[in-house]
């Protein structure tokens, strides 16, 4: 068998942050060519392989190249751990995706490898949004198997992502007679009040329970030292389960918070970023069985994946993959041989 950690160590070792994937994408590429049973297309710093054996059925399973650009991270081998940027999110699972196309030259399903480039970064940059664009016959499929990081355990769905500016008006007056002008910052601490006090939604959905949560990220305000602030924003991410569209989402942080706090006519809010969730998809046969071949195990994906993007093709998908999501961008980031042999095992059970 392959020495799973000695070539998710090769990967790590080639610097691939978001926008500099070209040369991980060409070692993955000259990695998969020579392969008689794979078709290899390039497109960018995407690579993409498949099978065409008239299988009834398409299997995709899908991973991004790039890593986040965290300083500090040094790449060792501690016994059977390998740490290093990327380790965990996600090159410990491309190694595994690597070996298994070059493997299963005669798989039970027809397959597409998609390894591809800017995951960590704003979604419209995504390679996998430039694959969609330029060439969306290479991502038809029935299902798709992401592997994020899970502990080698299935996390079913994602959740949804909403993030928002709002900002509140006031009138200037100098700090000695407050009593001229209305502070935005003052008002903007109650709206925080509120914020901290807010019940966080927890739903059940095909058994796998989802927890939101709403935070805030970013908060500004004020233009002199001795005048009173006639403008203070702050930005809210909101991770929404995902029975909820965008618009529920948006209706919801409205009516539970927002609408009470924009009620000065210079107020606003702007929509800065959203993106839809995926639900668990759990009744997919496909899915049924991985789930049977890891363990049986199924949590939800708290954060959000491209699983949502397989979504909105129609496709269902779950997170697979090896390494702790905990420790994803983190500077103690590992994964273990134990997690690559059985996320190994479990896709070459399912896909043999």
């Amino acid at each position: 068998m392959t020495d799973l950690l000695a070539l998710a160590q090769e990967l790590v070792n080639i610097t691939s942050t978001s926008k500099n994937e070209a040369a991980i994408a060409d070692f993955v590429e000259a990695y998969l060519h020579g392969n008689e049973h794979l078709d290899v297309t390039r497109i960018g710093d995407n690579v993409i392989a498949k099978t065409d054996l008239g299988r009834s059925r398409r299997v995709i399973v899908a991973g991004h190249l790039d890593t986040v650009p965290t300083p500090g991270i040094t790449t060792r081998r501690e016994g059977k751990l390998l740490f290093g940027l990327g380790a965990a999110d996600m090159k410990g699972t491309i190694a595994v995706m690597l070996d298994l196309a070059g493997q299963l030259g005669a798989p039970r399903y027809d397959l597409t490898w998609v390894f591809y480039a800017r995951e960590e970064i704003t979604r419209s940059e995504s390679g996998l949004l430039e694959i969609k664009s330029l060439r969306p016959d290479l991502l038809r499929g029935d299902v798709a198997i992401l592997g994020e990081p899970t502990k080698a355990k299935i996390e079913a769905g994602c959740q949804g992502t909403l993030r928002v500016t709002a900002k509140l008006s006031g009138r200037s007056a100098h700090t000695a007679r407050p009593w001229k002008g209305l502070n935005a910052i003052h008002r903007l601490g109650t709206l925080i009040e509120d914020l901290s006090r807010l019940e966080r939604r927890k739903v059940e959905i095909q058994g796998v329970g989802y927890a939101e949560q709403v935070e805030a990220v970013k908060i500004g305000g004020g233009h002199a030292n001795n005048s009173v602030p006639d403008e203070a924003w702050i930005t809210i991410n909101y991770r929404f389960a995902p029975d909820r569209s965008i618009d529920q989402a948006i209706a919801w942080l409205s009516e539970s918070l927002l609408s009470r706090h924009l009620n000065e006519s210079a107020d606003s809010l702007s929509i800065d970023d959203a993106a839809e969730g995926a639900l668990p998809s759990l009744d997919d046969p496909v899915i049924e069985a991985l789930l049977a071949a890891s363990g049986g195990d199924v949590s939800a994906k708290l954060g959000w994946t491209d699983v949502a993007t397989f979504a909105g093709l129609g496709i269902p998908a779950v997170n697979f993959g090896a390494g702790d999501p905990e420790l994803a961008h983190h500077v103690e980031e590992y994964v273990a041989e134990a997690d690559l042999v059985n996320v190994h095992g479990a896709l070459k059970q399912l896909l043999s």
